[in-house]
């Protein structure tokens, strides 16, 4: 462990923001955070945006660990 105050890793990570992923998905990224906002079940969801239950619940997943953004930092 270094005692300077500086670690192995930047102090700031990169994963892919949820308006990305939305996007990458064929989801409008304000729908889905309005569907969020509604409580609509991952069925619902899958309906309405036509994609699987998977890719919902994964994006539901990122969005409660990450947040809309995923840019993480630290002193």
């Amino acid at each position: 462990m270094d005692t300077n105050g500086s670690g192995r890793w930047p102090p700031w990570s990169r994963v892919q923001a949820l308006n990305e992923m939305t996007g990458e998905a064929g989801i409008d990224f304000d729908q889905f955070i309005e569907a969020i906002k509604n409580q609509a079940s991952i069925a619902e969801m899958s309906e309405q945006f036509q994609v699987s239950q998977e890719t919902i619940e994964s994006l539901q997943e990122h969005f409660l660990r990450y947040g809309i953004g995923s840019v993480q930092g630290g002193d």
